[in-house]
């Protein structure tokens, strides 16, 4: 039985980072009743705010979906988890917090390669500005007065110094700023930190909308259908305290549970491809093919060295340390716990034949050791390397109709052999980095993936044995053109009336970097579409890639 239904101006499914930046814009008019709904708790989990706590936030069973891939072709058929924000904030609550908005070429192809013609770099930019405030100042390419807090890594220690001059060394580069003039090299990496605690998207944008007094969030609330009546959509069907609730929307449902739950959603609410559809007893409101197809990551790999110089980061694991961490921590947000760890990194071309950088690294000055649920710090530094294009594509499909029983997906890494190809690539420009004189002084043996490993066959081979995710699923709703496009320009789901996704799975194509970014940019744009705004006037900013 369907209990109380109450009638908002806009519903929006999922309090990640799209849904937050959607609640906040939608709800600057205070005239817009706005409500908002979230599978997971707030975000009172003390490690959510502690940028050090990130390995501890991630992992927590309690604030993440805990997904498992199904076995993966090309990695030896193994399960690989899937970690996603359940929680305010969503996967903004417990990444990494690398602020990375992608190459300028990425939505320029979006532009060529997808019909999307309004979603050049130079129409997302204002986006990005309007919503940053950097710490690097406000000019061309950085936005200096948003809400949301990003600085530039600053913690000191050696190993970051030996990076970037390793980057010099080894012709790989050097950038100042690779969201800036120069998007390529190896650089000290932007994340959303602010005043030493981590800046979701649930910090910088739904607390003050909810400040407001028009927008409302259920927590612990998750939504099991989509109220649909011939093609159009009236609201949402969910539970909330063990019962079932319905909410309608007089104008508009919008999904943002990203690029699994929000595929998902469709598929139980009968949109989505139909044969699949009917396989599952469910009715079929619209056939759309490509819902939850064109699954898209970036795939990793670790290289770990121990260090021959042992500094504080890798001893603050010993109770004692921990605690006078944590303990300036809470007094003056100052330390080793303001640090999100991966605070360096770099976007670099796998080969002279790349158009622009198809590899990234984060660069960590501490070695991680994983023993079950239990992680111990090394004397090391870490590097990952990642593939930023993948050609590869998977699919995210129903189990069952049944709305708790999580969806199967598969990400068909590296079944495309190019994308191998560029890992092995990308795993040799890691190595020549590391081998680097910058860092004599503090390189020890290899101990991931040691160095007996040496042939490419054998750099394939560990490769596939030790993939996994960037947490960077995307693209399941893509936008654009074509048979297999779920939503079109303006976001708004193709043959239903009142309904848009708004998050990471609309991207027709992966972009070059961590996720967060662009997907707050997205939310922002869309949140002017659904009001009926001009969009932000087009900025043309320089790059020095345009002279090369």
């Amino acid at each position: 039985m369907i209990n109380d239904v109450k009638n908002y101006d806009y519903i929006i499914v999922g309090a990640g980072s799209a849904g937050c930046v959607l609640a906040n814009k939608l709800g600057e008019d205070k005239k817009h009743k706005i409500l908002v709904l979230e599978a997971g708790p707030m975000d009172y989990n003390l490690m959510i705010h502690i940028p050090a706590g990130v390995y501890n936030a991630y992992r927590n069973p309690k604030i993440n979906w805990n997904y498992l891939t199904e076995n993966e072709p090309e990695l030896y058929d193994r399960n690989v988890p899937m970690p996603r924000g359940k929680v305010v904030g969503g996967s903004s609550s417990i990444n990494s917090m690398v602020y990375m908005r992608g190459h300028p070429l990425d939505y320029d192809r979006w532009q060529s390669e997808s019909g999307l013609e309004d979603w050049s770099y130079d129409q997302c930019l204002p986006y990005f500005k309007e919503g940053e405030n950097s710490d690097r100042g406000e000019d061309q390419w950085r936005g200096g007065s948003g809400n949301l807090g990003v600085t530039k890594g600053s913690f000191k220690n050696p190993l970051f110094d030996a990076l970037e001059e390793a980057g010099r060394q080894s012709g790989q580069g050097f950038s100042e700023d690779l969201n800036g003039f120069n998007p390529e090299g190896i650089a000290r990496l932007d994340a959303t930190r602010k005043h030493g605690r981590r800046c979701s998207a649930a910090v910088a944008h739904l607390k003050p909308a909810l400040a407001r007094g028009n927008v409302t969030l259920l927590t612990r609330a998750h939504v099991t259908k989509i109220n649909i009546i011939g093609s159009t959509v009236t609201g949402v069907t969910y539970r909330y305290r063990g019962e079932l609730h319905s909410a309608e929307a007089e104008q508009e449902v919008i999904l943002s549970g990203g690029a699994i739950n929000s595929p998902h959603l469709l598929m139980l609410s009968g949109i989505g491809p139909s044969q699949h559809l009917k396989e599952h007893g469910i009715e079929v409101c619209k056939d759309l093919p490509g819902v939850g197809q064109n699954l898209q990551d970036h795939s990793c790999v670790v290289l770990q060295y121990a260090c021959k110089k042992s500094y504080p980061i890798h001893k603050v694991n010993q109770p004692h340390r921990k605690l006078a961490t944590g303990i300036r921590w809470v007094f003056t947000r100052k330390g080793l716990a303001t640090s999100n760890i991966w605070e360096s990194g770099g976007l670099i071309k796998s080969s002279p034949n790349a158009t622009y950088p198809d590899i990234q690294y984060h660069f960590g000055p501490v070695g991680f050791e994983y023993n079950g649920n239990k992680i111990s710090l090394l004397q090391a530094f870490a590097i990952h390397v990642d593939q930023l294009r993948p050609r590869s594509r998977g699919q995210v499909t129903l189990k069952s109709k049944d709305p708790f029983e999580k969806p199967l997906m598969t990400f068909n890494y590296l079944q495309d052999s190019e994308d191998l190809a560029e890992m092995v690539n990308g795993f040799k420009k890691a190595r020549e980095l590391i081998s680097q004189t910058a860092f004599d002084e503090f390189r020890g043996v290899e101990l991931i993936p040691g160095p007996d490993i040496q042939t490419d066959a054998e750099i394939k081979h560990f490769i596939r044995s030790a993939a996994e995710t960037d947490y960077h699923a995307s693209c399941t709703c893509a936008m654009g053109d074509g048979k297999m496009v779920v939503v079109n320009d303006q976001m708004k789901v193709r043959g239903i009336e009142n309904l848009r996704v708004v998050d990471a799975s609309v991207m027709p194509q992966i972009v070059s970097g961590n996720l967060n970014a662009p997907t707050q940019m997205i939310a922002a744009r869309a949140a002017d579409m659904i009001l009926g705004k001009s969009q932000l006037k087009p900025i043309k900013a320089t790059f020095a890639f345009e002279n090369s």
